[in-house]
């Protein structure tokens, strides 16, 4: 009898933390402020590059568009020859998915072509580059796995709206910080 008591104890207790430690949806959406979101694919925060070339990106999940605290969206579309620069993020997960087009990638020490359909996977702190090899424009959606890099994000584009200043490299080295991101120099970044 002892024993099935015990049993019992324990069966309650374990219900108990798994279900103070495992909020319903509900709750963790009141509890975070995150809002739910449905976006067309013209739809969130549109944003055009501070520097040459000209070009422009997405914002679609982030603290600012709807007060997420786990998940960052931008979608961009790379023109043909157009490049993203060696760089590894310090603290957040990236997932690149390829909805249209050619990309050439760097990731640590692999090196190939992906086509639409296509994904990469970026642990924190590892070096990756992407440039469109093709010759139509390159469709991404980049998915973070944390909060930081649309800082950057943000800090080195403008609203679409506005007619945007080149950054400086003291800004640039600011952006960088704000984003938890490292570029590689040019001259050491081999997809050029």
């Amino acid at each position: 009898m002892k024993l099935r008591a015990v049993m019992a104890a324990m069966l309650i207790a374990a219900c108990i933390c798994q279900s103070q430690s495992t909020p319903t949806r509900s709750a963790s959406n009141r509890a975070t402020g995150a809002k739910p979101l449905l976006l067309e694919k013209n739809e969130g925060e549109q944003r055009i590059w501070r520097d040459p070339p000209p070009g422009s990106f997405m914002l679609k999940v982030s603290p600012a568009n709807n007060g997420s605290e786990h998940l960052v969206l931008v979608t961009e579309d790379l023109p043909p020859g157009e490049r993203i620069p060696m760089h590894q993020h310090l603290g957040q997960d990236e997932i690149v998915l390829i909805e249209k087009g050619t990309l050439h990638v760097r990731l640590g020490d692999q090196e190939r072509d992906l086509h639409a359909g296509g994904m990469v996977f970026i642990p924190a702190y590892t070096w990756v580059s992407l440039k469109n090899n093709g010759v139509e424009p390159a469709g991404i959606v980049a998915v973070f796995s944390a909060p930081g890099f649309e800082n950057h994000l943000r800090c080195v584009s403008a609203p679409a709206s506005e007619n945007p200043a080149p950054t400086t490299a003291e800004e640039q080295k600011r952006c960088d910080h704000e984003g938890y991101v490292i570029y590689k120099e040019p001259e050491t970044d081999p997809i050029k």
